[in-house]
This record gives C-alpha cells, structure tokens and sequence, in this order.
C-alpha cells in the first residue's frame, strides 16, 4: 500500500463510543495517510485516557489541548502536520475504504485549487446506512460557483469528505475559531472569496453518521449561528447599485424560521425532545430570537410584512415566555408553602 501526501485529522472530544471506528476506517484505506492525528479537545481524564490506549495499539498521533471546540482542534491538528493536503474526519463519522484514493484524483495541478469534495452516505448514530447518496439529494448546483447562493442555503461541502489544500487553507487562516457550528461553510466561503477553485466528485467517499449527541442539536449551534448571521451581514451590505441584498434576501429566508422555531420550541413546548434541550438556554434563545427582530427591522431593503411579522412572532413567544415564567415561579412559591405549613 503507498502512502500519499495527505495529514488526516480527527479532532476528539468524550468521543471513545466512536473513535475507533473512525480510526480503523482510515487505517484501512487503499492509499494510506502521510501523517494522522487525532487531536483531544479537553476531553474528560477517563476519554483521553482512552484514547492514548487507541493510540498506542493504532498507530496514530495525540495532541492534547484544552477545550475549544472542534475549528480549534482541527487548527492544532493542521498545524502539528506539514504534507500538502488535508483530509479532515469528525470522530463519529467514518471514511469509506476509497476516501483518500479518490479524493487525490481529482486534485488539480493549479495553484489556486482550493478544495475538492465528494458526496456522503448518511447513516443513523450507530452506521447504519439510510441513504446511499445524501449531496445530491438536498444540493444541485455544485461544484460552487455563486457566493450568493453559497450563503442562501446549506452549502453541503462536509469537511469529512473533502481533501483540502494546505496552501489555500494557511491563505485563509483555517476554522474561524469563534465559531462551534458553521465553522465548514465560513471557511469553505472564505477559500472560494480568495479566489480559490472547488471541485465536486459524484460518489460517496464518507458515511456521515446523524445522532442527537452532535453539537448540530445543541446550544452552540444556535450561538453560532447567530454569530455567522452577523458576520455575514458585516461582509455583505446591501448593494443597492447591483440590487443585491443579502440580509433580505439570504439571511432571512435561510435562518428565520429556525430561530423562531428554537426560541418557540425552548419557551412553550418544552415537552419535545428538541424543546427539552434547549429549554434550559430559553433567556439566551429569546435573546438572540430579539436580537435578530432588531437586525430585520433596521435592514432598509426587508419588506415591511417581513418585519411586521417577525415583529408579532416575537412579542408571542416573549410574552407567553414571561408569563409561563412567572406561573412557573407562582406555583413553586405555593409548593413551598405548603410544604412549610405541613
């Protein structure tokens, strides 16, 4: 088996239910890694002790590192490695035997490649497969092309099935560390603003395994999001001249009904699964939920049934929020009392 010129990273974080299949799935590729890394991000002393035992019978790398979330712990992985390419892999998800082999065919020999990513088979937690071909079922315009359209919907380039070019990913500064979701789309956005190009294979290279453990149906997803949304609006302003509106036109479509659905969800019915999650975040959901209805209505080009809208959907979750609130704190008064009289 030849080796090739690509670093795998793994960034690790209370991951021991799933690294191993993830690990013994780049270890069987037809063209094996130049360097692999697994990068444990704060983990527990338990976790981490698991994984230096994985290491040791494996033969993989360990880097230690406080806890930062995964664009940190994919920088430090890159950053310990120096062959040309990079091949990234979340610790729950697992490469498919050809990964890295095809991957490296559709590298151009051009400076200003950036990137070539390929299509997943989606799994549940466990692995098993529930769809053979998941990119083309939710995304049609590829490889990426439009910046617009890059930012009006999920762009679907997964970092775990993409070979990445060093160069262009050092020329962008890596994962914007701010980010704990949505880290893959600014980056992949900011490479192709730099001029770098992008390349889409037409065959699953990667199983992409969904469980509610991900940090996709937590808190930090929603933080992110908020601050992807005002990052975006800082880089895109409304372009009157080309009648481009970003914010409007993007942004709100993309976003609003997930904000509202978050705040609702968290605020009035708890009782969901999602609901019982987010419930203990409900202030910071409502938060953000306000913070947003403020960016619509100071956003010029959103038209006004937009803003009434959001401006209605808003004051009923807040307003029914307080009022569950206070009957919340009613009741435990009363409760209180009683037990106190007894």
């Amino acid at each position: 088996m030849k080796k090739s010129d690509v670093a795998v990273v793994i960034p690790y974080y209370n991951g021991s239910k799933y690294i191993r299949r993830a690990v013994e799935s780049v270890r069987k590729q037809t063209v094996s890694p130049a360097e692999f890394v697994v990068v444990n991000d704060g983990s527990s002393q338990e976790e981490a002790a698991f994984l230096h035992d994985l290491a040791n019978g494996m033969d993989f790398k360990v880097i230690d590192k406080t806890n930062g979330g995964q664009g940190t712990a994919r920088n430090a992985g890159v950053a310990a490695t120096v062959s040309p390419y990079i091949c990234l892999l979340d610790q729950d998800d697992y490469f498919l035997p050809k990964h890295i082999e095809i991957l490296l065919d559709a590298v151009q020999d051009d400076d200003l490649f950036g990137w070539a990513y390929a299509d997943l088979m989606e799994a549940d937690g466990e692995g098993n497969i529930v769809r053979s071909e998941m990119i083309k079922h939710h995304c049609s315009h590829n490889p990426k092309s439009d910046i617009f359209r890059m930012i009006a919907g999920d762009m679907f380039v997964l970092p775990s099935a993409s070979i990445i070019k060093r160069s262009a990913f050092d020329a962008v500064g890596g994962f914007d560390v701010q980010f704990m979701g949505y880290e893959d789309d600014d980056l992949f956005m900011r490479m192709f603003r730099a001029g770098f190009s992008n390349i889409f294979v037409d065959q699953p290279v990667t199983v992409w395994c969904i469980n509610e453990e991900s940090t996709s149906f937590g808190i930090r997803m929603s933080r992110s999001r908020w601050l992807f949304i005002q990052k975006i609006y800082r880089d895109f302003p409304n372009d009157t001249v080309r009648k481009r509106f970003v914010f409007r036109d993007c942004l709100v479509p993309r976003f609003q009904h997930i904000i509202i659905a978050e705040a609702y969800q968290a605020a009035i019915r708890p009782d969901t699964r999602r609901g019982k999650a987010l419930a203990p975040h409900r202030d910071e959901l409502i938060s953000i939920l306000t913070g947003f209805k403020d960016a619509v209505l100071r956003d010029p080009a959103t038209l006004r049934r937009t803003k009434l809208k959001t401006s209605v959907q808003t004051w009923l979750i807040c307003t029914r929020s307080r009022f569950l609130n206070e009957a919340a704190l009613f009741l435990a008064a009363l409760v209180r009392k009683s037990l106190v009289s007894m």
